[in-house]
């Protein structure tokens, strides 16, 4: 037999003082009510009851059992009670893993908003540009930019597309002249990103067909940030994500350049597995940013 239904059987014969009425309250057959007593005891190796025609009593070992039995059932109680109101609220640790522009420029202020939200739930923000493994790393929530590698046990959830500008300085402009054609870039200087995908090739969409250009490299610099700081100087010419350079172009420092040819946006994506996607915490946080972002990125 089950020995929690055992035990709360036992605990209900002792406060009702008989098997006859703890079989009426639990709607059990008096016989049931006795294999349970006796399945107990039986596991247990002594008597739990002293039983007469008249009356039942506890034994010593039983009534230490019933106390112990009491705290059982109640902590078990008390358990399940706790997880219903999970289901309820979002609390507990989040690890979130985010590309770094991105991260710092969107997804950092979004998680202000989340977290004063919820303040029970506390999270490690982990910002990245190379592929992270989520079950290797022990993250709950990825943005991916790109397209969606082998999902296996994970589930994709679509935010709006990623976009990239072709940004300078006014300075540099007026140093070196404004590009008129994507293939007028071989004669800039270019700063890019140091990155194997990158290259010395940068891609455009140009009257809806793909078009890949080389470029005059002369920096390579693995985060966006020092990038930007860079065109700012006058350094050269960079393709940035927007939600990095939009500050700087709204403000005149750094001019959109090629116009007519627009880098091609990048697929975004939010990954969660699937087994722990109905996790309050999890859930919550997925539906605020699908809800915050279903508009476009915050700039």
């Amino acid at each position: 037999m089950d020995k929690l239904q055992s035990m709360s059987v036992f605990v209900r014969v002792v406060e009702q003082g008989s098997f006859t009425a703890a079989a009426e309250t639990l709607r059990l057959s008096g016989t049931m009510i006795g294999l349970h007593i006796k399945g107990l005891e039986q596991h247990l190796g002594t008597r739990l009851l002293n039983r007469t025609t008249r009356r039942q009593s506890l034994t010593a070992f039983g009534q230490e059992y019933y106390q112990r039995c009491r705290q059982i059932l109640a902590d078990i109680d008390d358990a399940e009670s706790a997880a219903l109101s999970l289901q309820q609220s979002a609390r507990g640790h989040l690890k979130v893993a985010c590309p770094v522009s991105l991260g710092v420029h969107v997804l950092t202020p979004l998680l202000a908003q989340f977290l004063a939200q919820w303040p029970e739930v506390t999270v490690d923000l982990v910002l990245s540009d190379r592929a992270l493994d989520m079950a290797d790393e022990g993250i709950d929530v990825r943005i991916h930019i790109g397209p969606l590698e082998q999902m296996n046990s994970l589930v994709a959830r679509p935010l709006p597309v990623y976009r990239s500008l072709v940004c300078a300085s006014p300075a540099y402009l007026e140093r070196a002249g404004v590009p008129a054609s994507p293939h007028e870039l071989q004669q800039h200087r270019c700063l890019g990103f140091a990155h194997p995908s990158a290259g010395h090739e940068w891609g455009f969409e140009q009257h809806g067909r793909a078009v890949k250009v080389p470029v005059n490299l002369v920096m390579a610099i693995n985060n966006g940030e020092a990038l930007r700081q860079a065109a700012l100087k006058g350094l050269g010419i960079i393709m940035q994500p927007e939600v990095l350079l939009a500050e700087d172009v709204q403000a005149g420092k750094l001019r959109v350049l090629l116009p007519d040819c627009t880098p091609p946006a990048m697929p975004v994506h939010i990954l969660t597995f699937a087994d722990r996607q109905q996790l309050p915490k999890i859930r919550l946080l997925v539906a605020f940013l699908l809800e915050q972002m279903q508009a476009g990125f915050p700039l």
